[in-house]
């Protein structure tokens, strides 16, 4: 008795943590939607509950207007199918641009994603090109170039001149493809009476870390890939000299203030978020100095520099860079990477430690979805073809658990015999499980075995863009977000914002009922309180749920559902196995 309340008691502190703390260790652990505007239903649609604005509510300092900025300096426009902005004759910089096949949100009028904004407004975000040398004059932030064309686009190429008046000549030649990659041709040419030595570089500047937390299952941040391949040890924090992350301050981490610099053969860096990604790319053969660092005012940037190169009188330099700006499309990365030879490009999505298997699921699921038209339809039939491919394996862990649950009258029989000699009830057990020839650990290898193939699906769910903002059915407007249909607030119409955890939407719920019916087909414990665990633990995992992405939620109602029908299926081949042994 004292045994049972002790194990009720635990229960009741586990059960706690995990209703009241899941929603901490997610957050570090496992990413959602970053900061997910608040939602209500309205004709049968989700839409945005406005929230507070100004000064009182940001608590932020005020900043320039864009529109302001911008009109402050000549630009060069740019225009592609999937890019609009303009470039910076002032400093040579790209610093305005829009991915125009993304917007901020799901409304129809939502305004597209704003990647880059120049220096002084919100979230300043820009790339720039230039040359360090001694005894030069170079140009710098405040430097005015000539353009010589229009618009920057696909078929028609800018170039930017400036002249030092010493017989220098600087030319930046920017190219951009029918996506997202711009190439840009740095060249100096020297007309003066001596040689000149100067050093190319290409930097990316970044105010603010953003709202996106970076955990232990997907790196957000600075991010880059050098000699020793991809780097995810720097952080903001790092940068700042602080602990670089949760684990860090768990485990330790490698990285330290400082330690944020590689001399390294090709190569790129950038900042990286959850779906979008700005980097430069120097020249694959070239040998770069390359790193980040932080300034004050939570600005960061990351740049690379080459070796200084010495132009003689009457000769030219010239080095070429490339400069990403866009989404962190699965197939777009890959291309850029084989067709581009940019090492492990790929790897600006944090695949982790199973890519090998992510890889081909996503590319499954992409072409589901190409051709069903639907994703979370798509993420259904990908959920079935897996658990039906692995059923042989996942048919000897029913199989164990069957027979597990038919012989219990007998191990239940035997605790009572012998409750007074845990030893010898002990050794009657395993009698028992040799005499009925069941192994309780059969089990264990194949769900061993599924582990990898099932997180592998977990995280193509979690990280790849292609399921942002894709509709469902019905309420459910986009797959990427927690369901909009709160029931504890009335679908949103009542005044009040729940805490995540309590955020439940009927997706969550049907999940619930899913691992209820799950919970019921697997062995019953013999412990009264470990009883009582199991038959709440599909409603406390309802509420962790509830605020991760309904695209999570509807692999997991499937992959519940399509076990249970697995092992009905078993039952109905094998009606021993339903049957609990006769005591004797």
């Amino acid at each position: 008795m004292k045994q049972d309340t002790r194990n009720f008691i635990l229960f009741a502190v586990l059960a706690a943590i995990i209703l009241f703390g899941g929603n901490f260790l997610s957050a570090r652990f496992f990413p959602r939607a970053a900061n997910p505007p608040a939602t209500k239903l309205v004709d049968g649609k989700s839409q945005v509950v406005a929230t507070p604005t100004g000064p009182a509510a940001t608590g932020a300092a005020a900043v320039r207007d864009l529109k302001i900025v911008q009109a402050e300096s000549p630009r060069v426009p740019i225009r592609t199918a999937d890019l609009q902005g303009s470039i910076n004759l002032k400093g040579a910089r790209i610093d305005d641009l829009t991915l125009t096949k993304y917007k901020q949100t799901i409304d129809k009028n939502s305004p597209p994603i704003r990647l880059l904004s120049p220096r002084g407004t919100k979230d300043a975000y820009f790339a720039g090109f230039g040359w360090n040398g001694d005894g030069v004059s170079v140009p710098n932030g405040d430097t005015v170039f000539t353009a010589s064309g229009g618009a920057l686009t696909p078929t028609t190429p800018v170039t930017l001149r400036w002249a030092n008046g010493k017989g220098q000549v600087f030319a930046l030649t920017f190219a951009i493809d029918d996506k997202y990659m711009f190439t840009v041709r740095q060249s100096v040419g020297n007309a003066g009476p001596a040689a000149v030595a100067l050093r190319p570089y290409s930097l990316i500047s970044r105010s603010g870390v953003g709202t996106e937390p970076d955990t232990w299952t997907n790196h957000i941040g600075p991010i880059g890939v050098f000699d020793k391949g991809a780097t995810y040890d720097i952080t903001f924090d790092n940068l700042k000299g602080k602990d670089a992350t949760f684990m860090g301050r768990i485990w330790g981490s490698n990285a330290k203030a400082g330690d944020n610099f590689f001399d390294a053969k090709g190569g790129w860096l950038g900042f990286g978020d959850k779906y979008f990604l700005a980097a430069v790319i120097p020249d694959p053969k070239a040998q770069v100095h390359a790193g980040f660092h932080a300034a004050n005012g939570d600005t960061f940037q990351g740049d690379f520099t080459q070796a200084p190169r010495v132009i003689a009188p009457g000769k030219a330099l010239v080095s070429t860079a490339k400069f990403f700006a866009g989404a962190k499309e699965t197939n777009t990365l890959d291309r850029y990477e084989d067709r581009l030879g940019i090492q492990h490009f790929g790897k600006a999505i944090d695949w982790g430690w199973f890519e090998v298997v992510e890889k081909p699921i996503f590319k499954y699921l992409d072409w589901l979805f190409r051709m069903i038209g639907n994703f979370g339809v798509a993420i259904i039939l990908l959920t079935v073809t897996i658990r039906t491919l692995i059923f042989p394996v996942a048919q000897r862990q029913f199989a164990s658990m069957a027979a597990m649950k038919a012989i219990q009258p007998k191990m239940k029989a035997i605790q009572e015999k012998h409750k007074d000699d845990k030893a010898r009830a002990q050794q009657e057990v395993m009698a028992l499980y040799k005499a009925e020839k069941v192994n309780p650990l059969a089990g264990c290898l194949p769900t061993l075995i599924q582990i990898p193939i099932m997180y592998s699906l977990y995280k193509v769910l979690l990280l790849t863009i292609e399921m942002r903002h894709q509709p469902f059915v019905g309420w459910i407007h986009d797959l990427s977000a927690p369901d909009p249909a709160t029931i504890l607030n009335l679908f949103g119409y009542l005044p009040y914002h729940l805490p995540p955890f309590l955020a439940i939407g009927i997706v969550p719920v049907l999940l619930g009922i899913s691992m209820f019916f799950q919970f019921k087909l697997n062995p019953a414990p013999m412990d009264d309180a470990q009883k009582q665990v199991f038959a709440i633990m599909p409603w406390v995992l309802m509420f962790v749920m509830a605020p991760f992405a309904v695209g999570l939620q509807v692999y997991w109602i499937t992959s519940n559902l399509w076990t249970v029908a697995q092992q009905r299926l078993l039952y109905a081949r094998h009606p021993g196995l339903k049957e609990p042994a006769v005591k004797k």
